[in-house]
């Protein structure tokens, strides 16, 4: 079985829409769909644009698709959450119809396959344990060991830090996709993970970002400007993600 992993697309359509045409010549047996479908500038339509391949497409949701469901039952924020993403959950849950609402709010918070040559593969947004909690590729590994201690599965693949890394804890292979929509990487483009009995691989597919931020700019996304210019045509390293993420998990 081969399998894409398509995580974090955070309403980029232009950059699904590349990865999906890619994904024409790889063929792969399964996408998983790891999470983080809709916050972004083009939310309905890339939902849509993952529906369309039927049955060959499994979603798990992660904490962005959750939130929107909130936003749209009009449910309190949660108290920690900064303003600018309440303003952004908001805007994307009012792009919805009712039967988008629906899918996201019955998806699963996790996948496990079993992959010939790789073993049992668990997709989760996160972490097993929860869809917000934080590791990067310096994490402390007592700490790693904790954060997937009790995992059966031979391999983890996340998402959620928006990076690619190989990590061992245990006996158990975490894979982080990276992110299709809004990349934390040395430069722009589309991230994902191709998972086959070969081996994993981790991928990248170029678009034209400038395109791509000329439709943003024009969705109506509330951070619109900041998307295009901070996601697009620019992304932040991994490096400078890495050292924000344990500052946020150490409190520093």
């Amino acid at each position: 079985m081969k399998i894409a992993a398509l995580y974090d697309i955070h309403g980029n359509l232009p950059a699904l829409n590349a990865v999906v045409e890619e994904l024409e010549e790889v063929r792969p047996d399964l996408i998983i769909v790891g999470g983080d479908i809709v916050p972004g500038p083009m939310p309905r339509q890339s939902l849509a644009r993952l529906i369309q391949p039927g049955d060959r497409v499994r979603f798990i949701r992660g904490n962005g698709d959750r939130e929107v469901v909130a936003a749209f039952d009009g449910l309190p924020f949660d108290s920690g959450m900064p303003e600018e993403v309440r303003e952004v959950t908001r805007w994307t849950a009012r792009q919805l119809e009712q039967p988008q609402r629906d899918f996201l709010a019955q998806l699963p918070e996790q996948l496990t396959l079993h992959v010939e040559g790789l073993g049992n593969v668990l997709f989760c947004h996160a972490t097993p344990r929860n869809d917000v909690e934080i590791f990067t590729p310096i994490t402390p590994r007592e700490r790693l060991n904790i954060i997937f201690s009790g995992v059966e599965a031979q391999i983890v693949v996340c998402g959620h830090t928006h990076m690619q890394f190989d990590l061992q804890a245990g006996s158990v292979r975490i894979l982080n996709a990276g992110s299709v929509g809004m990349p934390y990487a040395d430069r722009p483009g589309a991230y994902w993970l191709l998972l086959e009995p070969q081996g994993v691989e981790f991928r990248r597919t170029e678009y034209d970002t400038g395109i791509a931020a000329q439709q943003v700019r024009t969705s109506g996304y509330p951070q619109a400007e900041d998307f295009a210019a901070e996601n697009l045509l620019k992304v932040p390293t991994a490096a400078e993600a890495t050292e924000f993420f344990e500052r946020m998990t150490t409190g520093s």
